[in-house]
């Protein structure tokens, strides 16, 4: 594989290559760009955009279409591809191309059209929104196609060029999305850069780069956001979650438990906006925990080719210590495991099962930070204003659900959650039109919708006066 640079396929002198999860096992070389290689990709990107930005909106739309189908033609090794590098279990896959392919074509369907301010007979004021120029998208190893898409798509249909980085982690499949955009896409408006951990701050620190759309952990989004403040970029930040889910005492514990449960757990607890925090109310505490751990007890972990798993391996070494370091905590600080969670220590993957934790202090690290694998704590609720308050307590705002019959209450205490997206009676959906983002510490702008699509234009005033004074 090779990064694509204009139409062209670039080799490099240095590869490096990403493990199988589940295996440990080496997968392919991938080139290792340099700064002469990104600055040609960000000339030709320039050079691309002064066309791209005047093509029509219906051409760029079916432009759009004619990727996702060529992708969806060879969606079966990608998903194959998609198990082996990120380790997901394979229907997780399907449906992370199920996602982006209807989110490609959904993004060919929103036009960003000029609004009209104000008309009178003597002025016409209408607000336009230009392309900004040269984006980049900083992809992380968790979602890598659909938080890839997801940028490309409102990227290239407003007018925009692109250039994709994909997490040093999972290169594979982008850097084939990258192929497969060549065949379709006049050179230069799609191109896809694979490298080190220095590639993002070559990009980050660009000055033909118009743009950064980044998603990825808190820590990594303040570097990128200080490294775009060089010059001025626009920035677009989806951050780390720590979402609560607020489970109101007259729920169908049976039909609520296994939707919290594998919302808790998908994808090994290695997404942004899955429930990190569950708060059950103090009345069915115990009846809500122990149908809980017993449905937990029937999740399957494993290989993501395996039949009927749901938790695959941690992705990668780094992330797999992170999470083993916050299972030490369960020893460590005395917390109460309803569910115990198991580190496979002899495997060659990074496969750790499930851990349900009973009732730890508010102050617990397991309480406070996210921890990005398969590990939740419940919690006991009694007030309404307290278990606001509580869930709103830590600094990310990424997600939030409510879970009641009463609707009406559900929407009152929602209306109270410092959270991008909340959620009643559900967790965790998303949709290409509707806006996307955090608040506090989970991000900056949103993705998707059209308010995520305006952040990928400027904003021109447009003055008209009907009368030559």
């Amino acid at each position: 594989m090779s990064s694509q640079i204009n139409t062209t396929f670039v080799p490099t002198a240095k590869t490096r290559h990403s493990i199988n999860p589940s295996t440990g096992g080496a997968l392919y070389d991938v080139p290792y760009v340099t700064e002469e290689d990104v600055d040609k990709a960000v000339e030709h990107a320039r050079n691309a955009f002064k066309s791209w930005s005047r093509v029509p909106f219906q051409e760029r739309a079916r432009l759009l279409v004619a990727y996702a189908d060529a992708i969806e033609a060879e969606r079966v090794p990608l998903e194959k591809l998609l198990v082996l590098e990120q380790g997901k279990p394979l229907g997780l896959a399907q449906k992370e191309f199920d996602m982006s392919l209807h989110w490609l074509r959904t993004f060919a369907t929103m036009e960003v059209k000029d609004e009209v301010l104000d008309d009178n007979e003597e002025r016409t004021i209408t607000q336009t929104f230009p392309p900004l120029g040269v984006c980049c998208g900083i992809v992380p190893w968790n979602w890598p196609v659909l938080l890839a898409l997801g940028k490309v798509g409102p990227a290239l249909i407003t007018g925009n060029t692109m250039i994709v980085k994909p997490s040093p982690f999972t290169p594979y499949c982008d850097l084939k999305l990258g192929e497969i955009g060549m065949r379709i896409f006049p050179p230069g408006v799609l191109q896809v850069l694979s490298g080190g951990d220095d590639l993002g701050p070559m990009l980050t620190q660009h000055p033909g780069i118009d743009k950064i759309t980044f998603t990825g952990s808190t820590a990594t989004g303040k570097l990128v956001m200080q490294s775009c403040a060089k010059t001025l970029k626009r920035l677009t930040l989806e951050l780390g979650g720590n979402d609560p889910a607020i489970i109101c005492e007259d729920v169908d514990i049976d039909a609520v438990v296994p939707k919290i449960t594998t919302l808790a757990f998908l994808n090994s607890g290695q997404i942004c906006m899955l429930i990190k925090r569950v708060y059950i109310h103090e009345r069915i505490y115990d009846a809500f925990r122990d149908a809980m751990v017993a449905f937990a007890q029937s999740i399957k972990t494993g290989d993501g080719f395996e039949p009927d798993v749901l938790v695959g391996p941690i992705q990668n070494s780094m992330q797999y210590e992170k999470v083993k370091d916050m299972y030490s905590e369960i020893g460590k600080r005395s917390w109460k495991q309803a569910l115990e969670g198991k580190v496979f220590e002899n495997s060659n993957g990074y496969f750790i099962t499930p851990a349900i934790i009973d009732n730890p202090p508010e102050d617990s690290r397991i309480v406070l930070e996210e921890p990005f694998g398969p590990i939740v704590p419940l919690l006991k609720w009694s007030e309404e204003d307290d278990v606001i308050a509580r869930a709103n307590k830590v600094k990310d705002g990424l997600g939030a659900s409510v879970w009641s019959k009463d609707l009406d209450r559900a929407e009152r205490m929602g209306r109270q959650l410092a959270a991008g997206s909340v959620w009643l009676n559900s967790h965790f959906d998303v949709a290409p039109n509707v806006p996307f983002g955090g608040h506090k510490c989970s991000g900056l702008g949103s993705e998707w919708g059209m308010t995520g699509l305006k952040l990928y234009c400027n904003s021109t005033s447009l003055w008209r006066w009907k009368k030559i004074m």
